[in-house]
């Protein structure tokens, strides 16, 4: 059974505790953390397993997860990025870029889910090639790298859709890697 801390809008727990499907049965505030993976203008996206309870099959995040009930985010960040993509990192690894929200309520597998999180956001400072990742298949099918302002586009204009791969990117998550690409670039 998963537990998560229920959280404030800032992402600051509460001191209660609630059951992952019961947080997305009612929509109850909890956090993630994402973990993006940057390579010059391109980005590399996972495609999610079917078996996923929202936006299965489609292109996501590089790597993200929730955080567990006590547990701290830099910790949950290397924890998703080592169980998803086998890439085993320390804190130095990650730069932390900022926070956003997610609040949706979609249909998937004939099931209402309501998602409510605080996410917070990383980047994975190391170089990556996608021959060197060991990916877990029960949530990831594959992944690619795609050119960031193509997958920036499609997200805004509402088409979520790059030859034929179906995005899934949280458009608050690309603003931030937006504004880290220009201060880097």
């Amino acid at each position: 059974m998963e537990l998560f801390d229920i959280v404030d809008e800032q992402g600051h727990p509460t001191g209660e505790i609630v059951e992952r499907s019961v947080a997305h049965a009612n929509g109850i505030c909890h956090r993630t953390a994402h973990i993006w993976i940057i390579k010059g203008d391109q980005v590399l996206l996972q495609k999610r397993s079917l078996n996923k309870d929202s936006y299965p099959g489609e292109y996501d995040t590089s790597s993200a997860g929730h955080v567990m009930a006590g547990d701290e985010v830099i910790d949950s960040a290397l924890r998703e990025l080592e169980e998803e993509l086998g890439i085993k990192a320390t804190k130095d690894n990650l730069q932390y870029i900022g926070q956003f929200r997610i609040q949706y309520e979609e249909e998937f597998h004939g099931s209402m889910f309501k998602d409510n999180e605080v996410v917070f956001l990383y980047i994975y400072n190391k170089p990556v090639t996608i021959e060197d990742l060991s990916l877990q298949p029960e949530e990831i099918e594959s992944v690619a790298w795609f050119d960031f302002k193509d997958v920036m586009r499609v997200v805004e204009d509402g088409t979520r859709d790059i030859d034929g791969c179906r995005i899934c990117v949280p458009s608050g998550g690309l603003k931030l890697i937006e504004q880290f690409i220009q201060t880097v670039n």
